[in-house]
């Protein structure tokens, strides 16, 4: 629940009422809360907009984790599934796109135009291994570049994971991270 909370719009919020309250104040002539509030709430302002113009917004989940997945990824989850799944599904700043130096780490997309975006994720089972998929839209990068990455893909996401690509419309790729055995 708090990985859902944006940090530029509680700072924003938060600066309002703090400069409201200081605006109040020097109206009415209390001047420690006056400066209270425009020492504190203008900065907190300043800083919300400016974590706001890095924002970039959590994944949501394509379709809802049914309990018998949740209990799988209890069960087998590996470390790079349970990071990508919190990574991506919360507030990141900073960041051009969810993933993005991993995409250009693996080639697919040599700019910040072509990188390819994650649009959703599920979690699912694949014959009874837990499995995150991923999402991306991706026009810049044909799909044959993505099977040509797919070896690499492996290495990347590290041990026991086997990737399977797919796709199901011409500009959307599918990545799914399947967990294997030991």
């Amino acid at each position: 629940m708090l990985r859902q909370i944006s940090l530029a719009t509680l700072g924003l919020g938060l600066g309002f009422v703090l400069t409201s309250v200081g605006v109040y104040a020097y109206v009415a002539d209390y001047a420690t809360l006056n400066l209270a509030g425009f020492f504190y709430g203008i900065p907190l302002i300043l800083g919300g907009l400016a974590l706001k113009t890095a924002e970039l917004k959590p994944v949501p989940f394509s379709q809802p984790t049914t309990p018998e997945v949740l209990a799988l990824r209890e069960q087998q989850a590996t470390t790079t599934q349970n990071k990508i799944r919190k990574d991506i599904t919360r507030f990141c700043y900073g960041q051009v796109a969810h993933l993005d130096r991993a995409l250009a780490y693996l080639g697919l997309g040599s700019s910040n135009e072509e990188l390819p975006l994650v649009v959703g994720i599920r979690e699912t089972a694949t014959e009874g291994a837990y499995t995150v998929v991923l999402e991306f839209e991706s026009p810049q990068v044909p799909f044959e570049s993505w099977q040509e990455k797919q070896e690499k893909m492996e290495k990347y996401f590290g041990p026991n994971i086997k990737v399977e690509l797919t796709q199901p419309d011409t500009d959307r790729v599918e990545m799914a991270l399947i967990k294997t055995e030991a």
